[in-house]
């Protein structure tokens, strides 16, 4: 039986905050690690070598709890390389890879202890990344805020935990206790959740975007592959609807040819994501915001210690009530 997240990491409660590109920062991380979870923050969160290792110093800083960094390491990431660099040289505890091959990640971070988890969507990926070494997966599922998988979460935690030895991380649609015990029966050994913090304190995104997460909800999430080249789940906001959801055929042309697909995937996901960034920080009308279902959930700004500590206390709350079924 593969051990659980909390007992993998040494923390409280089997809870990643996930790492969210823009969204998350280091008071977010910190608040995390206090309320007895990880989390993790995306290196390319971090325009400079010295920005990223202020911000490791930082957490550091704050707390010896477990937290981590999401490199995406697809080919078309030119930075992939010297931010694994920066990670293996000061031996953060553990490194999600995202869109790429993890082989490179793996081998270099075995022998200096860095745990390497991975984001799967199917079996195929995730039985590569175990003989890869990988430590644990993370099964992104069809619920999942940004690139979701298209497979629901009792489905997919099925389908891996019957082939694999090593632990099943859920990402995707969870927003309460009840939701993190309920996946933890089907299989998973914890879980990723990032939507129902975007409209926290601690975030920095604008206040246009944090009352978007209050005021629009799961109706109104779709996909899009306008802006990554990939699928990416983002609100239906009026720009969103103007722009389109489906790339032209010139876009799926060029995404498509053989020998122009890496450069073309870097300018469309360079060209999108800026629009994502812009959108984030500032008030346009351009908005494309990013977000999961679980945007249904968000009713208010709140505190990070208040998302987490309701969080933790339903799950508390829902172990202890298994606890004394199992007891009877």
């Amino acid at each position: 039986m593969p051990v659980t997240l909390d007992k993998l990491l040494d923390i409280d409660y089997p809870v990643i905050v996930a790492p969210m590109f823009l969204i998350s920062n280091t008071k977010m991380v910190i608040a995390a690690l206090n309320a007895g979870v990880t989390a993790a923050f995306p290196a390319l969160n971090y325009r400079t070598d010295q920005e990223l290792r202020n911000a490791i110093q930082e957490i550091r800083s704050a707390s010896d709890r477990p937290f981590g960094v999401n490199l995406i390491v697809n080919k078309s990431n030119p930075r992939y390389k010297p931010q694994l660099k920066t990670l293996t040289e000061l031996t953060v505890p553990y490194i999600i890879t995202s869109l790429g091959s993890p082989k490179e990640v793996i081998d270099q971070c075995k022998p200096l202890g860095i745990k390497v988890f991975c984001d799967v969507v199917d079996l195929k990926y995730a039985l590569k990344v175990q003989s890869l070494g990988a430590d644990a997966v993370i099964a992104v599922n069809d619920r999942a805020g940004g690139h979701a998988g298209s497979v629901s979460a009792r489905e997919l935690i099925t389908m891996l935990k019957e082939q694999l030895s090593i632990p099943i991380i859920s990402a995707g649609g969870i927003a309460f206790g009840h939701e993190i015990r309920e996946v933890m029966e089907w299989g998973a050994a914890g879980v990723s959740i990032g939507t129902i913090f975007i409209a926290t304190n601690e975030s920095d995104v604008s206040a246009d975007y944090k009352q978007a997460m209050v005021d629009y909800g799961e109706k109104d999430i779709v996909k899009t592959t306008k802006l990554s080249g990939s699928a990416l789940t983002v609100i239906n906001t009026p720009y969103v609807k103007e722009l389109g959801t489906k790339a032209n055929f010139l876009e799926w042309l060029l995404h498509n040819n053989k020998t122009l697909k890496k450069y073309v995937k870097m300018l469309i996901a360079f060209r999108g994501m800026k629009a994502v960034e812009k959108a984030a920080f500032s008030a346009t009308y351009k908005s494309v915001w990013c977000a999961g279902p679980t945007i249904e959930q968000v009713k208010s700004i709140q505190p990070m210690e208040a998302v987490l500590g309701k969080l933790i206390q339903e799950f508390r709350s829902e172990i202890g009530e298994a606890a004394s079924v199992r007891a009877l």
